[in-house]
C-alpha cells in the first residue's frame, strides 16, 4: 500500500472518530441520562451506548478494512504469538494495576461491566449473557483493536527501524492518555506514568509479536475492569 493510501486511511479513521465524538459532545449529557434511566428497557440503552462507542473506536477501522479489503487478521488477529502477546501485555500493565490498588482506587474487579450491566443482570441469565457479549465486542474488542490498527497504519506510513520505538506506538499512547482523565498532583503524575508504561508497552508488544490479542485482552479484562 502506498503512502497516499495510508494517509487516506488515517484521515478516514480520524474524521470518523472525531465526527462521532463531536456528536457525543453535543448529546452526551442526554445520552448518559437516557442510558442511566432504569425505567426504560435495558436494550435500547445498551444499543445506544454501543453505537456511540463503536463510532468512536471501531467504525473508522472497519471502514478502512472494508475499503482496502484488508481483513482484521492482517492486523494481528491470529493465533501465532497470542499467548506471548497477552503475557507481555499483562506485564506492562502491572505498574498501573499496582498504582490503582495502592492508591486506594480499587473497589472490585468488574470485567465487561458498564453502566447498564446491573439492569442486564436483573433481566435474567439470557439478557446477561447476550448483553455481556455485546459489551465484550464494543468495549473490549473494538476499543483494544482500534489501538493496534491505528498504530499499524502509522508505522507503515512512517517506518522506524527501532525495536523499542515507533511513531504509531507513541501517537496511540498519547491518544489514549489524552482521552483519559488527568490531574497533576503527585498521584496524578504517577497515574500518568503508569498509564504511559501500560499503553506504550502494550503497543510495543503488539509491534514485536505482530499479534493484536494482547491489546484486546488489555481492554477487555484489565483497562475497563479495574
Amino acid at each position: 500500500m502506498n503512502k497516499k493510501e495510508l494517509d487516506i486511511n488515517l484521515w478516514i479513521i480520524a474524521l470518523t472518530s472525531f465526527a462521532v465524538y463531536g456528536i457525543y459532545m453535543m448529546i452526551g449529557s442526554r445520552l448518559m441520562a437516557f442510558c442511566k434511566d432504569s425505567s426504560i428497557s435495558v436494550w435500547p440503552r445498551l444499543f445506544a451506548a454501543a453505537a456511540m462507542q463503536f463510532g468512536i473506536a471501531g467504525l473508522g477501522i472497519t471502514i478502512v478494512s472494508i475499503l482496502r479489503n484488508e481483513p482484521f487478521t492482517s492486523f494481528g488477529l491470529v493465533r501465532k504469538n497470542a499467548l506471548k502477546a497477552i503475557g507481555g501485555t499483562i506485564l506492562c500493565f502491572v505498574p498501573y494495576i499496582l498504582y490503582i490498588i495502592l492508591s486506594g482506587q480499587f473497589e472490585k474487579y468488574e470485567p465487561l461491566s458498564i453502566m447498564v450491566s446491573p439492569d442486564l443482570h436483573k433481566a435474567g441469565i439470557a439478557a446477561t449473557i447476550i448483553g455481556t457479549l455485546i459489551i465484550a465486542v464494543f468495549w473490549g474488542f473494538f476499543e483494544g483493536f482500534n489501538y493496534a490498527v491505528i498504530s499499524n497504519i502509522i508505522d507503515r506510513r512512517y517506518p522506524v527501524n527501532c525495536k523499542l520505538f515507533s511513531w504509531g506506538t507513541l501517537v496511540c499512547t498519547l491518544m489514549g492518555i489524552l482521552f483519559h482523565p488527568m490531574r497533576f498532583d503527585l498521584l496524578g503524575i504517577i497515574e500518568l506514568i503508569t498509564t504511559f508504561i501500560a499503553l506504550y508497552g502494550m503497543l510495543i508488544i503488539y509491534r514485536q509479536t505482530k499479534n493484536a490479542w494482547g491489546c484486546v485482552f488489555a481492554f477487555m479484562l484489565i483497562w475497563n475492569a479495574i
